[in-house]
């Protein structure tokens, strides 16, 4: 039986197991390594701020995620992909109620970050895909 994400610790592991997969992606990897030329020793410490804010809100993440994508050439695929990525990890990390809760928060940020973008839409409350 798999344990919870509990700590920084896990966050790390998270992290880093899922950025492995997007490095050898086909779909993101060349976004991340090509396009965006995304300097890792830099990006992953910001990334394990970033969800440890998010999902144990310790405020460590002090940054604006979203600007930094809008230049990126990404589109609904991209997110469908990443969410994949995403979730795939953690459950293969991880289980119980915190894993349950980042995978919703994750799934929320992409929503939001396609509705800014202009990816999808919204009529009344009902996401428009």
């Amino acid at each position: 039986m798999k344990e919870d994400i509990k700590d920084e610790q896990d966050i790390k592991l998270l992290v880093d197991s899922f950025y492995a997969k997007v490095n050898e992606d086909d779909l993101l990897g060349p976004v991340f390594n090509g396009f965006a030329n995304v300097n890792w020793e830099h990006h992953l410490p910001i990334m394990y701020s970033f969800w440890s804010s998010v999902l144990f809100g310790t405020m460590a993440y002090k940054g604006q995620p979203f600007p930094k994508h809008m230049r990126l050439p990404i589109d609904r695929q991209h997110f469908a992909r990443w969410v994949t990525l995403f979730t795939e990890t953690a459950d293969e990390l991880f289980e119980g109620e915190k894993t349950k809760e980042l995978k919703q928060k994750a799934n929320s940020i992409a929503q939001v970050f396609q509705m800014k973008m202009g990816l999808i839409g919204i009529i009344g409350k009902e996401t428009v895909l």
